[in-house]
């Protein structure tokens, strides 16, 4: 599955522990704080969450976007250390 990280980080060290973990987990640097894998399967997905929970702190802003996910477009967001998913359904056709 496709996987791209957008952060947020609150500080330099965050930002450098996060750049850690998803280097260590396959992930290529796109852009200053976008981060892409298109090789990343369900299990390794829940371990890299539990890594950045255990990087991050209250202040930083994670967001996650896995395609697809029962052909649907995912996007987690870790914000004040409370992880969020929500789905996006495919346009309807008329």
């Amino acid at each position: 599955m496709f996987v791209s990280v957008v952060i947020d980080p609150s500080g330099e060290e965050t930002a450098r522990n996060l750049a850690e973990v998803l280097t260590f987990h396959g992930f290529t640097r796109m852009q200053r704080a976008c981060w892409e894998s298109a090789s990343v399967g369900e299990q390794q997905l829940l371990t890299l969450r539990r890594e950045i929970d255990r990087v991050t702190d209250y202040y930083d802003v994670v967001r996650v976007y896995q395609y697809p996910v029962d052909s649907k477009l995912a996007i987690l967001t870790l914000a004040k250390k409370k992880w969020r998913k929500l789905l996006v359904h495919p346009p309807v056709k008329n």
